[in-house]
C-alpha cells in the first residue's frame, strides 16, 4: 500500500502537480545509509534488522557483488556488497560498516553498507523522480529521490528499488 502511494506521489511530481508540494503529507519511512559520501535509502517495510559485520562464508560461482552467506538466527542469508553492486571500489570494513538484512517476496538478503544514518519520514513534497540517465550505473537501482526538505543544501537521498537491487539481470 505505502509503495503505491509513493509511486503515485512520484507520478504527480513528474506531471508538475503543485498540490503535492503544498500537501507535504508523510507517506512512509525510509532507513538511510551511506556509501561513501552519497546517502541512499530503503523503504522501512523491507528492513528486518541491522547487524554488525561478521564472518561471511564465500560461495563459488556467484556474481562478484555477492560476498557469500551468513547465519542469522539459524537462517542462511546471502550478503550483497552494495559498493561492488554499484561498480564502486571496495574499501576495508570499519567499525561503522554493517549489514542491513532485508526481506522481499519471502527472500532474505543482507546488504553491506558503510554506515547507517537514520530512519526518516517520506514527505510528499520532498519526493522527486529519478532522471532518465542510462549512463549512471546506479540509476537502474533508484526508485525515486528525496530532497532534503527544509535544508536545500542537504544531500539528496537516493531511495533504492529493492526488487531491482536483488535482480541478477540488473547487473
Amino acid at each position: 500500500m505505502t509503495n503505491d502511494v509513493i509511486k503515485e506521489a512520484v507520478a504527480k511530481q513528474q506531471s508538475g502537480d503543485r498540490k503535492l508540494a503544498a500537501d507535504n503529507s508523510i507517506l512512509g519511512k525510509v532507513m538511510t545509509f551511506n556509501i561513501g559520501e552519497q546517502v541512499y535509502g530503503i523503504e522501512i517495510q523491507y528492513v528486518v534488522e541491522i547487524i554488525g559485520m561478521q564472518r561471511i562464508t564465500k560461495v563459488p560461482h556467484v556474481p562478484n557483488y555477492i560476498k557469500g552467506i551468513i547465519n542469522v538466527r539459524s537462517k542462511v542469508v546471502p550478503v550483497i556488497d552494495i559498493r561492488t553492486r554499484f561498480g564502486k571500489p571496495e574499501i576495508p570494513a570499519t567499525s561503522h560498516t554493517c549489514i542491513i538484512t532485508l526481506s522481499f517476496n519471502e527472500t532474505s538478503v543482507g546488504i553491506i553498507v558503510d554506515n547507517v544514518a537514520n530512519v526518516e519520514d517520506i514527505h510528499s513534497g520532498d519526493i522527486s523522480a529519478t532522471p532518465e540517465n542510462k549512463n549512471v550505473n546506479t540509476n537502474a537501482f533508484i526508485q525515486y529521490m528525496i530532497r532534503s526538505g527544509n535544508n536545500p543544501e542537504g544531500p539528496t537521498k537516493l531511495i533504492l528499488d529493492v526488487a531491482k537491487l536483488l535482480d541478477e539481470q540488473e547487473a
